[in-house]
């Protein structure tokens, strides 16, 4: 054989072990953001299952707050019918899925101040826990989106990359959407007295 066949050979092969170790990393940081996809959507679960919980022990002590704990529960039940595919997760997919989310936490928001004016409801014990249990999955959420962001941003810079943006268009892999902060969430809340 010529030099010039087995230099060629060797350029191929060493070019698909390149191309198989590539596609490898890639499809390692994409499931790493399936499943960092999927603690987001476990922490929300969370979140929709201790509600009617809350709803009900509030519901025994406020009973005239009905409109208020239907919010709730319809908010809840919004927010748990929206799902996304984790490999094709747009930024309007996204978008819509946060305001749903929002929706459930300023929901809650008004069920925590209703609980306020109902001093035997705050000692109740099975409502501070609930109410603490809702606070810890709370710093959950922000973290599982914290780690979310961060394992779709080391994908996104990966499959952007050059070649593997290249082999990334090959075989149909695009980049992931981020969670952004809500609008208005740069404005500090107006406190009066």
């Amino acid at each position: 054989m010529k030099k010039s066949t087995i230099f060629l050979i060797g350029a191929i092969v060493v070019l698909v072990i390149w191309c198989i170790s590539a596609y490898n990393n890639l499809v390692q940081k994409d499931e790493k953001v399936t499943a960092a996809w999927g603690n987001v959507e476990t922490q929300y679960q969370r979140r929709a299952d201790l509600i009617p919980n809350l709803v009900e022990v509030v519901k025994g002590y406020a009973k005239h707050e009905q409109g208020t704990l239907t919010a709730v529960i319809e908010a809840r039940s919004k927010a748990t019918s929206i799902t996304i595919d984790p490999s094709n997760i747009t930024p309007e997919e996204l978008a819509k899925y946060q305001e749903a989310q929002s929706s459930v936490s300023s929901a809650l928001g008004k069920l925590l101040a209703v609980a306020e004016a109902y001093p035997d409801l705050k000692a109740e014990s099975r409502f501070a826990d609930l109410q603490a249990q809702l606070e810890g999955t709370e710093n959950r959420i922000a973290e599982s989106r914290r780690v979310f962001n961060e394992t779709a941003k080391d994908f996104n810079m990966e499959l952007r990359s050059f070649p593997n943006n290249i082999l990334g268009g090959i075989f149909g892999l695009r980049t992931r959407a981020y969670f952004e902060s809500e609008y208005g969430a740069n404005k500090a809340p107006k406190v009066e007295f």
